[in-house]
C-alpha cells in the first residue's frame, strides 16, 4: 500500500481558502496576485468528510485547477461541528493540513471586545482585509445569515459592531408567521410603494434593510465622531465596504458609498495565512 504523506504548506504559490458560515461554505483559490473564483456551497452538517471531498474536487475542476498546484490551504469557520471533517476532507484533496483561524493563529488585528476570543473568526478575517485594501477607519458588513456591521477605528482596533437578522432569516420569520404570505424572490420591486402583497414584501425586504443600514451607517460614524469618506475622501475618514451573499442585493439601493468587496474573506484568509506560514 502507497504511504500517504501529507505535503508542507508554503507560503509561494495558490492556497485554498474555506469559509464556513451558517448557510454557506465560501470556498475560493487566492495567490499574490489574483483572486482564480469564489463560490457558495450550502453548509450541510449531514455530509461526510468523503462528499466534502467530492464537492471541493468538483469545484476545482470547474475552474481548471489541479489540486498539486495549491501550496497551502487556510479555513475559518463559526460552525463548530463542521471544522474537523472540513479539515479532514481537504488534507485528503490536496495532501496539506489547513491552518484554521482561532487562538493561537495570528491576525495582526488588536480587538478592544469584551470578549476577543468571543469574535467571529469571519469577522476577524473581514476587518484585517479591509483594513489592508482600503485602510482603517473602516466599516464592513457582511450580509449572511445574519447581517454584522464591523467598526475598525483609526488606530486599526476592532472595537466593536452590530448584529442584525439576516434577510433570509426575516424573510424566513415573516412568513412562517403570517398565513397569508408566501415566499418571495429578493429583488427590488421598483417603487417603494407596493401595489400588491408580494410587491409590499419586496419593499420592506430590500428597501428596509437598505434604510437600516444606511441609518446604521450614521449613527456607527457619529458615535466613533468621524466623518464618512463620501463626503470628503481624506485620512481619518470613515470608509464602508460590504461583502456576503446578498451585499449585491440591498447596497444598490442605499443611499450612502459602499463598496461591494464579495472577495474579502478570501483575501483576509490569505493575508492571515501569509502572517502565520514559516
Amino acid at each position: 500500500m502507497k504511504e500517504h504523506i501529507v505535503r508542507r504548506p508554503n507560503r509561494r504559490g495558490m492556497i485554498l481558502a474555506i469559509d464556513m458560515g451558517n448557510t454557506n461554505i465560501v470556498i475560493g483559490c487566492i495567490d499574490d496576485e489574483k483572486v482564480y473564483f469564489e463560490e457558495r456551497l450550502a453548509t450541510d452538517l449531514s455530509k461526510t468528510e468523503l462528499e466534502y471531498v467530492v464537492i471541493f474536487k468538483t469545484v476545482l475542476e470547474l475552474y481548471g485547477i489541479d489540486s498539486n498546484a495549491i501550496s497551502g490551504a487556510i479555513i475559518s469557520s463559526v460552525v463548530p461541528q463542521l471544522v474537523n471533517i472540513i479539515r479532514s476532507a481537504v488534507e485528503k484533496l490536496i495532501d496539506i493540513t489547513p491552518m484554521v483561524v482561532g487562538p493561537g493563529v495570528k491576525t495582526g488585528l488588536n480587538i478592544l471586545m469584551d470578549e476577543p476570543r468571543r469574535v467571529g473568526s469571519d469577522l476577524i478575517v473581514d476587518a484585517v482585509a479591509a483594513i489592508k485594501e482600503y485602510g482603517a477607519p473602516v466599516i464592513v458588513i457582511d450580509m449572511g445569515t445574519a447581517t454584522t456591521m464591523s467598526v475598525v477605528d483609526a488606530k486599526g482596533n476592532y472595537v466593536g459592531g452590530v448584529i442584525l437578522p439576516g434577510i433570509r432569516v426575516s424573510v424566513d420569520a415573516l412568513v412562517s408567521r403570517t398565513a397569508q404570505l408566501s415566499r418571495i424572490s429578493l429583488e427590488a420591486p421598483g417603487h417603494v410603494i407596493g401595489k400588491n402583497t408580494l410587491d409590499c414584501m419586496k419593499s420592506g425586504v430590500i428597501y428596509g434593510n437598505a434604510s437600516c443600514i444606511d441609518g446604521m451607517i450614521d449613527r456607527l460614524a457619529a458615535e466613533l465622531g468621524v466623518k464618512l469618506a463620501e463626503e470628503e475622501d481624506k485620512p481619518g475618514n470613515i470608509r464602508v465596504i460590504a461583502t456576503g451573499g446578498l451585499a449585491g442585493v440591498i447596497v444598490p439601493e442605499c443611499r450612502h458609498e459602499i463598496t461591494v468587496d464579495q472577495a474579502l474573506l478570501l483575501k483576509g484568509l490569505k493575508i492571515i495565512y501569509d502572517k502565520n506560514i514559516e
